[in-house]
């Protein structure tokens, strides 16, 4: 019945004066389209942009995963250590060698570090353009001078491929193979406690499937800020990548705006299991704040690459 019914719909579908006793090859040709256009929209609708979170290559946390949209476009965010480097080179290689659109959240070590291993290393990798907003060199020096060489590295090694990184503000919006980029929040000079980490760079990455919000390492006092000044709607995403690596990120009520069904950790399984109950971090703490959440499902990269569609 299913079936005489969606062909009396394809037959009301033919223009008038089209007699299917007679039918020539233009009626063959509207009753071939009309299926593949009900095909098509169908097919379309399932589409989405395939993420993956990387595992980290060495002992200590790191932050990297790759976004691939549904017509092939790639983008890279962070990277991790230059541990990380080559085999991020390699993955990027099996899905063509060519990066659209990279983002750094914050200029730590095992965020950066590896794109500064790789622009000295680049060989047939092509990356079209790269996105961040840094504080000043001379704000970091005064606040976080441990971290200093490590952005003095990256500036080097960006200068000698003859690159430069495009700078990115709040507020921006971008669309790469159909993905909406949405910049929610940029750098903090005003805060100078965790100086850095609460200058990551806050993005929402959506479709009409599914969306996913990268918080990089922002702390507390960050986590509190950006929830004063933007409009909650924003925040709320169905993924949400777990701010410093699940430890000492945003508090609980952050997570509460956000209200995700699921949680991306960039989190090696030592931090994942705090040393065993062990250490100084708070990972078990807000394990918990998740199951309060009722978070459906944590995808931790201790445990190996992540692939979500």
């Amino acid at each position: 019945m299913k079936t005489r019914r969606n062909f009396l719909k394809l037959m009301l579908a033919i223009p008038a004066g089209i007699v299917l006793g007679k039918v020539d090859s233009s009626a063959e040709n509207i009753i071939s389209n009309v299926m593949k256009n009900k095909m098509s929209g169908k097919k379309n609708m399932k589409k989405s942009f395939t993420l993956w979170q990387l595992p980290s290559q060495g002992p200590t946390q790191m932050l990297s995963y790759v976004i691939k949209s549904a017509n092939g476009k790639i983008i890279v965010i962070d990277g991790g250590m230059t541990c990380d480097g080559d085999y991020l080179k390699k993955f990027l290689a099996s899905h063509g060698s060519r990066v659209d659109s990279w983002f750094l959240t914050h200029p730590h070590e095992d965020h950066i570090d590896a794109l500064t291993w790789i622009l000295s290393n680049q060989g047939d990798l092509r990356i079209d353009k790269i996105y961040a907003s840094f504080p000043p060199l001379e704000w970091i020096k005064k606040y976080e001078n441990g971290n200093a060489d490590t952005f003095e590295g990256f500036n080097t090694a960006i200068k000698k491929a003859d690159r430069k990184y495009i700078k990115i503000n709040r507020g921006d919006v971008f669309n790469v193979g159909g993905i909406h980029i949405e910049i929610l929040s940029n750098v903090n000079l005003d805060i100078t406690s965790n100086a850095i980490n609460n200058s990551s760079i806050v993005m929402k990455f959506s479709d009409k499937n599914k969306s996913v919000l990268f918080l990089g390492d922002l702390g507390p006092e960050g986590g509190d800020k950006l929830l004063k000044s933007i409009d909650h709607k924003k925040l709320k995403a169905d993924y949400v990548q777990m701010a410093h690596h699940g430890q000492d990120g945003v508090r609980k009520n952050f997570y509460e705006v956000v209200q995700p069904e699921y949680c991306l950790w960039p989190t090696p399984l030592w931090l994942w299991t705090n040393c065993d109950g062990k250490g100084k971090f708070k990972t078990l703490e807000v394990r918990k704040w998740m199951k309060d959440l009722k978070v459906k499902k944590n995808y931790v990269s201790g445990f190996g690459i992540v692939e979500i569609k």
